[in-house]
């Protein structure tokens, strides 16, 4: 099979399978869910118009309209390998122009390109004006103003907190995938390639971590100052995915989300339902796990 990656569509919360209703953690203060994507990848950079056609019978209609990002519209969020915190991203930083962009760059920074409605574009600058990236199933070398396609963007280096490479490395492991394509891809999506420049952890490599059945990445959702939602999952790339698609949704959908979840759980609670729906068969390969947590 090697590095060749499906693509599926995603269940949202509401349509999340419920466990065993007896199953009660009485620490907790709202549900868990657990997604677990399953030789699937993130399809930030291939064609829409493919995609609609493909899964126009699936999926909502791409919204093929390019608006400017929001930054209202982005959610807080935060990133736990068991306790310790290796993602953190609260009150996001202003995006600049492509121009602006480039007056601060320093090679072997990484960018994150921005637009409303899309997923978020992640490249690593390498010098002279230009970056490389995962673009379509192929990493390219190409300037940052091209790749921008006219979307602000703004450097992320601290977005994770692993120790980042010398500035030369992580240029260097950039460049050296340059032409790489297709089966030969070891990385989901931008941002994972990206951050392997920077970080060189395997974690970002598809297949980089074994799943064995146990959960110990969480993403926690900072709707406001006292709400916020928890999901837990097998892996860092899965917990990625995951994030990435709610960048491209948006806050306001994906509270909509998890405020169906919290309906539907109380729901079954008073019902006293103990069968747990099927999974939606627009996602075969979808596997998740549903732990209520109250």
């Amino acid at each position: 099979m090697g590095n060749q990656v499906e693509k599926l569509t995603h269940t949202n919360y509401a349509e999340v399978p419920t466990s065993d209703p007896n199953g009660f953690d009485p620490d907790g203060d709202g549900p868990r869910i657990g997604v677990s994507y399953i030789f699937s990848n993130d399809d930030d950079d291939d064609d829409q118009d493919e995609r609609a056609d493909r899964y126009s019978s699936e999926r909502e209609q791409v919204n093929h309209e390019e608006k400017p990002f929001d930054l209202q519209d982005e959610l807080d969020c935060a990133i736990y390998y068991r306790e310790e915190c290796v993602y953190e991203r609260s009150g996001g930083a202003a995006a600049l122009s492509p121009e602006s962009l480039l007056n601060r760059c320093r090679p072997g920074d990484v960018l994150e390109f921005l637009a409303t409605g899309q997923y978020p574009h992640w490249a690593v600058y390498v010098g002279d004006f230009q970056v490389v990236h995962l673009h379509r199933a192929e990493i390219k070398n190409n300037f940052l103003t091209d790749v921008s396609q006219g979307k602000k963007g703004r450097i992320v280096n601290t977005l994770y907190r692993f120790r980042a490479l010398p500035p030369e490395v992580i240029v260097r492991n950039a460049l050296d995938h340059v032409g790489t394509r297709d089966r030969e891809l070891s990385w989901r999506n931008s941002e994972c390639f990206a951050a392997w420049c920077r970080f060189g952890k395997r974690e970002f490599k598809i297949g980089g971590e074994i799943r064995i059945g146990k959960q110990p990445y969480k993403l926690k959702l900072q709707f406001s100052e006292k709400k916020s939602h928890v999901l837990e999952f097998q892996s860092l790339e899965d917990v990625i995915m995951e994030k990435r698609r709610n960048d491209q949704v948006g806050k306001v959908a994906v509270t909509q989300e998890v405020a169906g979840v919290h309906q539907k759980f109380t729901s079954d609670l008073w019902v006293g339902s103990t069968a747990a729906p099927p999974l939606s068969p627009h996602a075969p390969n979808l596997a998740l796990v549903v732990t209520r947590k109250w």
